[in-house]
């Protein structure tokens, strides 16, 4: 049957009984198995988790910046790892470290969810926070709707 329509016959389950097979025109497809991946794959958003480091004497200025940069990733969606790192003798002060992540907790409000609460490992200190997904009210003639971004 195959041959007379001048198509391809595949052995869908081998294993089966009796085996199955599927007569199909085996280059369409796949093109169109092909495609479908294409189209799978570009819809799919990688979620990247991006890192910022700063140190405990960091300035003001300076840490207002990196919020802002932080800020940035995470209206773009990403997770981001704050590292507070420590040098030398800063070690002896490990509770100063933990009020610089409070601050910048406190700074972003509840536009952020903290993924991982502080953490001390070797000589840095690490949280993980994420932006807060966000809904908007759509109104229609018929009712509203809640929309999660």
């Amino acid at each position: 049957m195959a041959e007379e329509r001048e198509l391809d016959l595949v052995e869908i389950s081998p294993d089966a009984k009796p085996p199955v097979a599927k007569i199909i025109d085996w280059g369409k497809y796949n093109y169109q198995r092909t495609k479908q991946l294409q189209r799978n794959k570009k819809k799919t958003r990688s979620l990247e988790m991006k890192q910022m480091r700063f140190g405990l004497k960091i300035g003001e200025h300076d840490l207002s910046v990196k919020i802002g940069k932080v800020n940035q990733f995470l209206t773009n969606g990403h997770k981001v790892r704050m590292t507070l790192v420590y040098h030398g003798r800063e070690l002896a002060h490990k509770e100063l470290g933990f009020k610089l992540a409070d601050k910048v907790i406190a700074d972003f409000g509840d536009k952020i969810i903290v993924d991982q609460a502080p953490q001390f490992i070797g000589k840095q200190l690490n949280f993980v926070i994420r932006g807060k997904p966000t809904s908007h009210r759509v109104q229609s003639e018929e009712n509203t709707v809640d929309i999660k971004v």
